[in-house]
C-alpha cells in the first residue's frame, strides 16, 4: 500500500531492453535507501515495481510488457525522473490517501491555468475511470494524493501548491504530456457494489 505522498524523485541511469521485458535502473534519493531489501515495493510514478537488484543508490526495477503499455514508465528515457515513494508500513502517517500503485488509466494534461498563487491543471477524464471521479474525491496522478478540485464533462481538474510543483514532477509538465491515473480504491469499491445491488433489482 502507498499513501500518495511522494518522498523524492529520482533520475532514470539507464534502461536495459529485452524481448517484451525492460530493467530501469533508478538513481534513488539517499533518503529512500535506508532498510531496501531485494523484493522491496517502491512506486514510481505511482506504479508499484518491485526492486530486484542495489548497488549503492542505483536501484533496478524489472517492468513486464503490460507495464509498458498501460502506464507512462514505457515512454520514459535515460535521463527522466519519476516520483517515488516506497511502501507504507503499519504504523505510518497516512498523509495523503490509500492507494494500490496499481495504474487503471492514463490521462493527458490538456491545460495549465498559472497565477502567482495557484496553479490549476486539467487532465482529460477517461472514460472508462469517469464514474469514479467527482468534485472533493481523491484521485492519484503520477503517485500524487490529490483532491478533485472539479469535473467537467470529459475532463477535470486539480488546485496545486507550490510544495507539490516543487517536490514532483507536475512542476515540469507541459500539455499533451500523459500521467499516470489511480482513482481512489473505497470509492471505486463503493460505486461498483452499488451498480452490481442495483443491477441485481
Amino acid at each position: 500500500m502507498f499513501t500518495g505522498i511522494v518522498q523524492g524523485q529520482g533520475a532514470v541511469l539507464d534502461i536495459i531492453e529485452k524481448a517484451d521485458f525492460r530493467t530501469h535502473i533508478v538513481q534513488l534519493p539517499p533518503a529512500l535507501l535506508p532498510g531496501l531489501e531485494l523484493g522491496a515495493s517502491v512506486a514510481h510514478n505511482g506504479c508499484c515495481l518491485t526492486v530486484t537488484a542495489i548497488e549503492g543508490e542505483a536501484v533496478s526495477f524489472d517492468l513486464m510488457q503490460e507495464t509498458l503499455r498501460v502506464t507512462n514508465l514505457g515512454t520514459l528515457k535515460v535521463g527522466d525522473r519519476v516520483n517515488l515513494e516506497r511502501a507504507a508500513r503499519f504504523g505510518d502517517d497516512i498523509g495523503g490517501h490509500a492507494m494500490s500503485g496499481h495504474i487503471m488509466g492514463m490521462s493527458a494534461l490538456l491545460e495549465q491555468q498559472v497565477t502567482d498563487t495557484n496553479t490549476t491543471l486539467w487532465f482529460a477524464l477517461p472514460e472508462s475511470l469517469a464514474k469514479y471521479v467527482f468534485t472533493k474525491g481523491y484521485i492519484g496522478i503520477d503517485g500524487i494524493s490529490l483532491t478533485v478540485g472539479e469535473v467537467q464533462a470529459d475532463r477535470f481538474a486539480v488546485h496545486l501548491i507550490p510544495e507539490t510543483l516543487e517536490r514532483t514532477n507536475l512542476g515540469r509538465i507541459t500539455p499533451g504530456v500523459q500521467v499516470n491515473i489511480e482513482v481512489d480504491p473505497q470509492t471505486q469499491a463503493i460505486v461498483d457494489t452499488v451498480e452490481r445491488v442495483l443491477a441485481q433489482k
